[in-house]
Order: C-alpha cells, then sequence, then structure tokens
C-alpha cells in the first residue's frame, strides 16, 4: 500500500490544485510574454528612439534578456524557503511581484517624456519580473506533482505548462486586438500600456485562487519529520542548506535539467518572440498577419501539452522528450522556409507545428524535473536546473537571433543555432535515467549520500500507488 504522502487526493481536490497552478502561471507568463511582445513590436520606438530600427529592436530585447538574468537569482531565493517554509507561500509572493511589476510598466513615462531614466525603470521592472518567474515554475509544477500519484504524474504535472501558451495566447490575443482597433499612432501612443494594466486585475483572481489550496502532503511529511529530527538536534544537510545539498547530491541532475533545458528554451522563444520581428522585416508579414499566426498557434500548443504528458506516463519522460528535441532540430529549415513564403497558411503551419514539437519536450519536463531529486531540495533543485539553463538559452535567444540575421541577412545561421541546441538537449536526456512512475516520497534523502530510489523499488512503488 502507498503510503499517505503518496495516496492520490481526491479528485475534486487535486482539480482545485491543478487550476490554481495553472491561473497562477497563466498569469505570470502572461505579464512576462507580453514584455517580449511589446519588444518585439513597439518598445524599440518608445524607450530607443535614437537608434537604427533594428538597432533599437536589439536593444528591446536586451532588456527582455535582462529578466532572465534575474530568474537564477529568483530560483535560488524562492527555491530556498520553498524547500524550508513551503511551496505555496512562496507561490503567492511571487504572483505579487510579478504582477505589480507588470502593472508598473503599464505606468511608465517613455523616453519622449523623461529621457534616459526610461529604459533604466524600464529595465528594473524586468529585474523584478525576471525575479519572480524565476521562484515561479517550481513551486507551481511541485504543488501538482506532489499532491498527485505516480500513475497519471506527467499528465495532471503537465496542466501548470499550459500557463506558458495560455500566457502567451492571452498576451498575443489581446495585442493582437489592440492593433487590429487602433491606428498604429494610438497603439504607440497609450494602447501599448492596457496589456500591462489589465495585469492588475488579473493578479486579484490569482490570488484569491492560490490562497485556497493546501500545501504538498509529501512536503508536509517531510516536514514533519524534520520537525523530529531537529528536536533530536540531528537536521540534515538539506534542511541546513537545501542549494549546498542539491549540489553536492544531485549535481549531475542539475546538469542534465539544464542541458534538458537548451532546446526547449530556446526554440520557444525563436519561434514565439523573434517569430515576430523575422515576419515582419524579412517576409513582409504585417504585424497583425504574425500575431494572429502565433495567437492562433498558441492555441493549439496548449491543448497537445496534456496530451503529451499523458504520453509520457505510458512510455516514459525519455522518450517523449527526445521526440521533441529531434522533432524541433528537423523542422528549423522548414520552418524558415514556410515563412519566407509571406503567406499565412504558411506562416501558421510553420510556428503551429514547432510549438507542438516543442510541447513534447516541454510537457513532461515538470514531472521530469520534479522526479530528479529529493523532497526538501526539490524545489532549489529543480528551479535551479530550469532557470540557471534560461540565462544562457531563452535569455539570449530573440537577441542572437536578431544579431544574426542583422550580420547575414538569412535565416540559414538562426536554424543551425537551433540546431545546436537540439543536438545538446539529445545528449542531456540520452543521459539521464528514466524517472518514470518514481515515487517522489521514496526519492533517497540527501543524507542518505544516494540521488535515488533504486529502479526496482521505484517500479515497485509505482505499482502499488
Amino acid at each position: 500500500m502507498s503510503s499517505p504522502a503518496t495516496a492520490p487526493p481526491a479528485p475534486s481536490n487535486l482539480k482545485r490544485i491543478v487550476a490554481a497552478s495553472l491561473i497562477g502561471t497563466t498569469i505570470e507568463w502572461y505579464d512576462f510574454f507580453l514584455y517580449g511582445s511589446a519588444a518585439a513590436l513597439v518598445f524599440n520606438k518608445l524607450f530607443f528612439p535614437d537608434s537604427d530600427p533594428l538597432v533599437g529592436t536589439l536593444l528591446s530585447f536586451l532588456t527582455y534578456a535582462v529578466g532572465f538574468a534575474a530568474r537564477p537569482l529568483g530560483a535560488l531565493v524562492f527555491g530556498h524557503y520553498g524547500d524550508r517554509l513551503g511551496r505555496k507561500k512562496l507561490l503567492v509572493l511571487s504572483l505579487l511581484l510579478m504582477g505589480g511589476a507588470t502593472f508598473a510598466i503599464g505606468l511608465l513615462p517613455t523616453h519622449a517624456t523623461i529621457g534616459s531614466a526610461a529604459p533604466v525603470l524600464l529595465t528594473v521592472l524586468r529585474l523584478v519580473q525576471g525575479f519572480a518567474l524565476g521562484g515561479e515554475w517550481g513551486g507551481a509544477v511541485l504543488l501538482v506533482s506532489e499532491h498527485g500519484d505516480a500513475r497519471r504524474r506527467g499528465f495532471w504535472a503537465s496542466w501548470p505548462q499550459t500557463g506558458a501558451p495560455a500566457g502567451q495566447l492571452l498576451a498575443t490575443g489581446v495585442l493582437s486586438l489592440l492593433t487590429a482597433v487602433l491606428s498604429d499612432a494610438a497603439f504607440g501612443s497609450w494602447g501599448w500600456r492596457i496589456p500591462f494594466l489589465l495585469s492588475g486585475l488579473l493578479v486579484i483572481v490569482g490570488m484569491w485562487i492560490r490562497l485556497s489550496v493546501d500545501e504538498s502532503p509529501v512536503f508536509k511529511e517531510a516536514l514533519a519529520q524534520a520537525e523530529a529530527r531537529k528536536a533530536a538536534a540531528v537536521p540534515t544537510e538539506a534542511e541546513k542548506a537545501p542549494l549546498v545539498a542539491v549540489l553536492r547530491h544531485h549535481w549531475r541532475d542539475v546538469l542534465v535539467a539544464m542541458g534538458a533545458r537548451m532546446a526547449e528554451n530556446i526554440s520557444y522563444y525563436v519561434i514565439t518572440a523573434f517569430i515576430l520581428v523575422y515576419a515582419t522585416t524579412s517576409a513582409g508579414v504585417s504585424k497583425q498577419t504574425a500575431l494572429n499566426a502565433v495567437l492562433i498557434a498558441s492555441a493549439v500548443h496548449f491543448a497537445v501539452i496534456p496530451a503529451w504528458g499523458a504520453l509520457s506516463d505510458r512510455i516514459g519522460r525519455r522518450p517523449v522528450y527526445l521526440v521533441g528535441a529531434v522533432g524541433v532540430g528537423l523542422w528549423m529549415f522548414p520552418f524558415f522556409a514556410l515563412i519566407d513564403t509571406g503567406g499565412f497558411g504558411s506562416l501558421l503551419l510553420a510556428v503551429t507545428v514547432g510549438l507542438v514539437l516543442h510541447g513534447a519536450m516541454y510537457a513532461p519536463q515538470a514531472a521530469f524535473f520534479s522526479e530528479m531529486f529529493a523532497t526538501r531540495m526539490r524545489y532549489s533543485g529543480a528551479s535551479i536546473g530550469a532557470q540557471f539553463a534560461s540565462v544562457a538559452a531563452g535569455a539570449p535567444a530573440p537577441l542572437i537571433a536578431t544579431a544574426l540575421l542583422s550580420d547575414y541577412g538569412s535565416s540559414t545561421p538562426i536554424a543551425l543555432y537551433v540546431i545546436a541546441s537540439a543536438l545538446l538537449t539529445v545528449v542531456a536526456v540520452a543521459a539521464a535515467k528514466e524517472t518514470h512512475r518514481r515515487d517522489l516520497a521514496d526519492v533517497a534523502a540527501p543524507d542518505t549520500g544516494a540521488t535515488s530510489v533504486p529502479a526496482k523499488a521505484a517500479t515497485e512503488d509505482a505499482r502499488t500507488a
């Protein structure tokens, strides 16, 4: 029989937990992606008006990348306290920080009003966004992973992952609507502020839902055991410093997670953020057409992520992840060739197939990373592996792609850039151990010196879960 900590919760309770994580991550990704879309469309003119248009876009994407630079710091801070205090408290804080920063961006004066102080303030708020998101992802996926049972963990844990395309869908949809009903002058003057200010309302809704859920039962049991050890004056290494324990006992898993993130992160930002630059400047596609293509493709992306997650429950995390990494690499040259035709149908096909393949990596990622680490260092381990990779992957991806386009005037170097990241991810995932159906409560504690339960024990635990 499974332990009380790992017994599946009531379906209604689990669905409420999944909904709370999904809505919270949707809001946070809405805030984060909204900035990326605005950086591609208007921030180059509003905050860097003295620059050449493409150079202005580069500078705009540079402030976009700054948000990624703050994500590892958020991962360290939120991971440390999330492993000591719990997942729920830190998730509430991350939502408040992200929503507040996004709302403030909507109130920012532009370069025309306050000069060089405008991009400085924009950068500071972007740093706050990145810090908050660095702590959000790990907590959201762990809250679901630690509530569910091993047999369907990939499916349930993939739902918070749909917050990314849902946030992209919401951000792109709002921008698409505004660009459709407003003139370019009106949108550039005040219309761009509306979606940022809407974040305030979304945060209120997210907070109400997120405060209604319970803490992870796996974490509560681990915390109770830690308190007992503390009372007996024998605290473990993870309880003293989760970060140190992660780097000592799970450093291989951290490297695997970072490598696995490379293709997933780089391909996503090339497909959804850089595409707005490439399609409008090189393929002659209007902003509205490019936004519409990303909008529709994001809806498909949202729908396929749970399907990929369910498949990972049947055949394992690694096979599904490898399908996505190999597929994205093979798709890059057809991707740009289709966009170059200038037709909406071709553009839509390019982005949709790219995001479906991306979903094969993104869907099992939540369960895959959660299953690598022991409970009292899981928030730190999953967050560090995911967010440190984002600095080298997602952060510079639009910047590198734009620079390559500026230097070579061709999509070929950009395609090769994504293919190289796919090869790196294939190597990392191939080197990883399969974590399929591992019981999270039975992942070995750090003081044992092991990093995971034996494969046979994990399988037996899964059968009795």
